[in-house]
């Protein structure tokens, strides 16, 4: 009799704890729910937008840097564009003694390394030296070309960083500025504050990268097209120096 009583303590025990540990699942889970609910809610639009409004001329500083780097992107890739046949056929032309007709061709050819020929051809009969600083000023306005507004896009890269520190800084000063009026120091508001407003450092930062990494990607690009125009010159003066070989 002792053993039966016994054994149905055990069991009604057993059916509280189960009835216990359904009872806590069904009060955990929808809290937990509601936290990964409220993480999946958080967006970068929403985190962004607690940068205050220093993030305005950061933003700015983004959209110019894109701007800058596909307008300059697109020229460059223009600038350096040659068909392999452009020097054969002014050698054909030279050979034939036709001066004017490859200087024609240059003036309506659309690769800009033609103007580069142009101006040497225009000074044929001068002595090579002339035609060698001719080629080299009209590279240089070339060049110059190339690298237009270039400046702008590595002074985004420097500066986009100043405003990210500069926003963190004001955010700092505003956040210890209420902790000063106010009665109670709350952990929450002095970590809410701060989280918020190192949003601007990496929002700066991240812009500076990107706009370095741009500016970088130009700068190889040109450095490729200046080469590719002293290759075209040096080819276009072995032209030049055939006939007198020859004779």
């Amino acid at each position: 009799m002792a053993l039966s009583l016994a054994s149905i303590l055990l069991q009604a025990g057993s059916s509280l704890d189960s009835v216990s540990a359904v009872v806590s699942d069904s009060l955990v889970t929808p809290s937990v729910q509601q936290a990964t609910k409220v993480v999946e809610e958080f967006s970068v639009l929403d985190l962004l937008g607690k940068g205050g409004y220093v993030m305005y001329p950061i933003g700015i500083l983004f959209a110019g840097a894109v701007f800058l780097f596909i307008e300059r992107y697109l020229y460059i890739r223009k600038t350096a564009k040659l068909d392999e046949n452009f020097l054969h056929t002014i050698n054909d032309m030279l050979v034939n003694g036709n001066v004017q007709g490859a200087i024609t061709y240059c003036k309506t050819s659309q690769y800009p390394i033609a103007k580069l020929l142009e101006k040497g051809l225009s000074r044929l009969g001068s002595p090579i030296r002339d035609i060698e600083t001719a080629i080299e000023n009209k590279a240089k306005v070339e060049i110059y070309n190339m690298e237009k507004n270039l400046g702008i896009l590595s002074a985004i890269a420097r500066i986009a960083p100043m405003f990210g520190f500069l926003g963190t800084v004001t955010g700092m000063i505003r956040t210890f500025h209420n902790i000063s009026i106010s009665n109670k120091i709350d952990i929450s508001t002095i970590a809410g504050g701060i989280y918020e407003k190192m949003v601007t450092s990496a929002s700066g930062l991240i812009v500076g990268i990107i706009a370095y990494v741009l500016y970088t990607l130009l700068m190889t690009m040109i450095d490729r097209t200046i080469n590719k125009m002293e290759i075209t010159a040096i080819d276009f003066l072995d032209i030049l120096h055939k006939p007198a070989n020859k004779a």
